[in-house]
């Protein structure tokens, strides 16, 4: 994913939620955003673990 300009994105966000939205709404939407980016960027860098990998650092069952 390219690079955005923050202020772009965050009216784009904006324009996506309905008229009736709350603040608590425009929070969700920023915090998943950032969420997803964050793990994509994570990826492209190579900071992935297979779900193997987790079951047996933390003894769980596969």
């Amino acid at each position: 994913m390219e690079t955005m300009n923050v202020k772009e994105e965050a009216r784009r966000l904006i324009d996506k939620l309905p008229e009736n939205c709350t603040w608590d709404d425009l929070m969700y939407g920023i915090y998943i955003r950032q969420g997803v980016e964050t793990g994509l960027a994570d990826v492209k860098a190579g900071r992935i673990r297979t779900v193997e990998e987790v079951r047996n650092r933390f003894g769980l069952s596969t």
